[in-house]
């Protein structure tokens, strides 16, 4: 998993790790119970502040994606399912509105959108293929 920051961006740079690591869960590149670096260690490694890493964990263990075992370190959880099929669908929804809301202020027409979407979505690992 190869993190990196980026000075040019508007995120802060807890946000910018949150969601690469993210990313790397729902890609597969990180798989449940994988160690992740100590706050130390990858705050050296990214020459950041530690308090910025550890807030990047923190805000993942309070999503439920990274799991923090006392004098081992951080984990990649275990994938949990505790929403209701309908608190899912809506929040996805609620998601998709306003990336679909940006599309359509980019000038992309609902075609170039489809096809964005399927080439992005052969890039991330999928728990459940085909699960209703």
């Amino acid at each position: 998993m190869g993190l990196h920051i980026s000075t040019a961006s508007r995120a802060p740079i807890y946000q910018q790790l949150a969601q690469q690591i993210r990313e790397a869960i729902a890609r597969g590149e990180l798989q449940p119970e994988a160690n992740l670096p100590s706050v130390r260690q990858l705050s050296r490694e990214l020459v950041v502040n530690p308090n910025t890493v550890a807030r990047a964990y923190t805000e993942l263990e309070r999503e439920g994606l990274l799991v923090s075992r006392p004098g081992r370190g951080i984990y990649v959880a275990q994938p949990r399912n505790d929403l209701t099929r309908v608190a899912r669908d809506r929040k996805l929804t609620e998601q998709l509105d306003r990336w679909l809301t940006e599309a359509v202020h980019l000038g992309y027409s609902a075609e170039e959108v489809l096809r964005l979407v399927a080439k992005r979505v052969r890039e991330f690992h999928w728990q459940s293929e085909g699960a209703a």
